[in-house]
């Protein structure tokens, strides 16, 4: 059976994340065929079905139009196999290491403000999808805008609480944007809350 994917005009790691989840679902000898519309995709797939021990292929249809197909050897299959049962069986976050990840803006990295939103966007995204999620994420100063009414990362920042992970919002930040009234997700909380997060981590996560 083949499966498809059309990631086109979704950003990074949208169209890897939406693959592994087709991946998860196929038997051996089903293919998975993923649309997308830039290369620096397709070298984003080949990377994770290299890392998966999968079969890669791919070629370009017409402008900006990738097909990359991706299907299992035995022995990726048994990879996804394990990941399968891990899922049926989560380990609870609290029992993994006690990673704290802090966000204090409301995009990544310095220049075009519209890319840095985008890539913000794509990193909560991508939280969501590890196999190991963090115990905490801390939002602070113009970090304390994803977590309220309207944040175009507001979903993501929910399916993270919805399976254990902690989301606290600095409580003068609201106050100080004016959008305490707004939170969405996860509580309020104070600098001393934070910083005891930040030196008790076992990993402290900043991008």
């Amino acid at each position: 059976m083949k499966y498809t994917v059309d990631a086109r005009g979704k950003q990074c790691p949208i169209p890897v994340v939406e693959t592994k989840k087709v991946l998860s679902q196929m038997s051996e000898g089903d293919v998975t065929e993923t649309l997308v519309d830039n290369e620096i995709a397709v070298q984003n797939l080949e990377k994770m079905a290299v890392q998966k021990n999968l079969k890669f292929t791919y070629e370009q249809t017409g402008k900006n139009v990738y097909k990359v197909l991706i299907s299992f050897t035995e022995n990726s299959k048994k990879t996804f196999t394990d990941e399968e049962a891990m899922e049926c069986n989560p380990v609870p976050v609290s029992s993994a290491s006690n990673t704290v990840v802090v966000l204090s803006s409301n995009k990544m990295g310095e220049g075009d403000e519209a890319l840095g939103k985008v890539l913000m966007k794509g990193f909560v995204y991508a939280l969501t999808s590890l196999e190991e999620l963090p115990s905490t994420v801390l939002l602070y100063n113009n970090g304390a805008k994803l977590s309220i009414e309207g944040s175009e990362s507001l979903e993501d920042l929910k399916l993270l609480e919805s399976q254990g992970v902690e989301i606290l919002t600095c409580g003068t930040c609201l106050n100080h944007y004016g959008i305490a009234d707004k939170l969405a997700v996860g509580s309020v909380t104070n600098m001393y809350v934070i910083c005891e997060k930040m030196t008790k981590a076992g990993k402290v996560v900043k991008p």
